[in-house]
C-alpha cells in the first residue's frame, strides 16, 4: 500500500515523464484541471492486467470478462450502500459520458429538455446539444456561512414545468463534493416522480467519500427512484483508470433493463476489454489501497481549505465530503480576465474555467487537489501571491 512518504515524495519531473494530460503542457503549468489523481494504480490492477496480457483475449468481449465486472460490481454496490443490484442489469460502456448521452436518446421523449443543476460537470451542459438537447441551467443554493451547496426544488419543479424532461443528480457532486443526505434524495424522488420526469444518477465519485459521510445510491431510494433512475458508476475516478475505458449503466426496473437489451448492443460496444478487467479488480481486491489514498485526500483536503482561508482570505471554497475537487470563489478579486487565464498566467496553475461548470461559475476555478502534496501546496502558493497583488472588490 502506497505510505504518504511515498506519495509526497513523486516529483514533478516524474510526473512530466508520464505525459499525462495534466503534466504535458509546454508551458509548464502545475496542472489541477484533470479530474485524475497522481498516485499511480494499485499492484492488483497491475496484475490482472498484466494476466490478461498474457492471455491475449484482445478480440471481441470475451463474456467471461463481463461476468467478472458485473460481479465485483454488484458486490461492491451491497458493500458500499447496501444496494442489490442483480448482476445481469449492470452494462459495460466506455465512460459515463456514453451513459449520460444513452439516458438522454433512449430513456426520455423526443426534444426533452436536460435539467442540470449548476455548478456541474462540464460535459454535462455541453454534452445535451449534440444529441439536440436543450439544456436548463437550476442555479444551486450556497450557505454562504459553510459555502455549502443544495438542491432548491421549487427551481426544479419550474424547470420540469417548462419543457425539462431529464434531471442531471450527480451524487457525490462535482464540482462542490457534496455527498447528499437522505432527505434531499426522498424530496428529489417525490418531485420526479410526481413530474413524471426521469433521473440521470452519476454515481461514479462514490468509492471517494470522506469519514463522515455516507454515499446513497439514489436508485435504491425506493420504488419510485429505481422506477424513473438509469445510473452511471465506474472504478476509472476513485482507481485512476479513466484510460481504460469502461464505465457501467445500471438499470433498476424491469422496462428499462427491457429497453435497453433492445438498443444497447452498439453504445455498450465501445467499451473495452481491459477496462473491464481493471474494474473487476479495482472493486474486489483494491479496497485497501483506496483506504490509503482516501486518507492523502483528506490530507490534502484539509491543508486546501486551511490554506485558503489564512493566505486567500477574500476566497470562498468548499470543503468537499466526496471527490478530489475544490471549487473556489475569487469574485471578491477585481481580476481583469477570467480566474483560469490568470491564474495560468500569474501563477502558472492551470484550473478550470468556471463557467464552464455554468453561468454560476463566473469568478469560480474548479480546483482538482490529487496530486502530491508538496506539489500541492507549490500550486496554492503560487496562486496566494498571485492574488496578494490583486484589488479586492469594494
Amino acid at each position: 500500500m502506497p505510505t504518504f512518504a511515498q506519495l509526497d515524495a513523486i516529483t514533478l519531473a516524474d510526473l512530466r515523464a508520464t505525459g499525462a494530460t495534466k503534466w504535458k503542457r509546454e508551458d509548464g503549468a502545475l496542472g489541477a484541471f484533470v479530474a485524475e489523481m497522481d498516485y499511480g494504480v494499485a499492484q492488483p490492477i497491475k496484475d490482472a492486467l498484466h494476466a490478461a496480457v498474457e492471455q491475449g483475449l484482445f478480440a471481441y468481449l470475451p463474456e467471461h470478462y463481463r461476468d467478472q465486472m458485473q460481479a465485483s460490481v454488484a458486490a461492491w454496490l451491497q458493500r458500499q450502500s447496501g444496494w442489490q443490484v442483480p448482476r445481469e442489469r449492470i452494462h459495460e460502456m466506455p465512460d459515463v459520458v456514453a451513459v449520460y448521452r444513452a439516458a438522454m436518446e433512449h430513456f426520455t421523449p423526443p426534444g426533452g429538455k436536460i435539467i442540470v443543476p449548476t455548478p456541474s460537470y462540464m460535459p454535462f451542459l455541453s454534452v445535451p446539444a449534440s444529441v439536440g438537447r436543450e439544456v436548463i441551467e437550476v442555479p444551486m443554493s450556497v450557505d454562504s456561512n459553510g459555502y455549502h451547496f443544495t438542491h432548491v426544488l421549487a427551481a426544479l419543479e419550474r424547470a420540469f414545468d417548462t419543457g425539462g424532461r431529464l434531471l442531471v443528480l450527480c451524487n457525490p457532486h462535482n464540482p462542490t463534493g457534496r455527498v447528499f443526505h437522505r432527505a434531499e434524495l426522498a424530496a428529489i424522488e417525490e418531485l420526479v416522480e410526481r413530474k413524471g420526469g426521469r433521473v440521470f444518477a452519476d454515481e461514479i465519485w462514490s468509492p471517494l467519500v470522506f469519514p463522515g459521510h455516507q454515499h446513497i445510491s439514489y436508485a435504491a431510494m425506493g420504488a419510485a427512484a429505481a422506477g424513473h433512475t438509469i445510473t452511471a458508476t465506474a472504478a476509472s475516478k476513485a482507481f485512476n483508470l479513466p484510460g481504460l475505458k469502461c464505465a457501467q449503466l445500471i438499470t433498476s426496473n424491469e422496462a428499462d433493463e427491457e429497453k435497453w437489451r433492445a438498443v444497447g448492443h452498439f453504445p455498450m460496444h465501445g467499451a473495452a476489454n481491459l477496462g473491464l478487467v481493471g474494474t473487476a479488480a479495482a472493486f474486489a481486491e483494491c479496497q485497501p489501497w483506496l483506504d490509503d489514498i482516501l486518507a492523502y485526500l483528506k490530507r490534502n483536503r484539509d491543508l486546501l481549505t486551511e490554506f485558503v482561508a489564512e493566505r486567500m482570505p477574500h476566497a470562498r471554497v468548499t470543503r468537499p465530503e466526496a471527490t478530489y475537487v475544490a471549487w473556489l470563489d475569487l469574485t471578491d478579486y477585481a481580476l481583469e480576465t477570467d480566474p483560469q487565464t490568470f491564474l495560468l498566467e500569474q501563477a502558472g496553475v492551470m484550473c478550470t474555467v468556471g463557467t464552464a461548470c455554468g453561468r454560476v461559475g463566473t469568478g469560480h476555478v474548479r480546483f482538482i487537489f490529487a496530486m502530491p502534496k508538496p506539489l500541492m501546496l507549490e500550486a496554492l502558493e503560487r496562486m496566494a501571491q498571485a492574488l496578494e497583488q490583486v484589488p479586492v472588490r469594494a
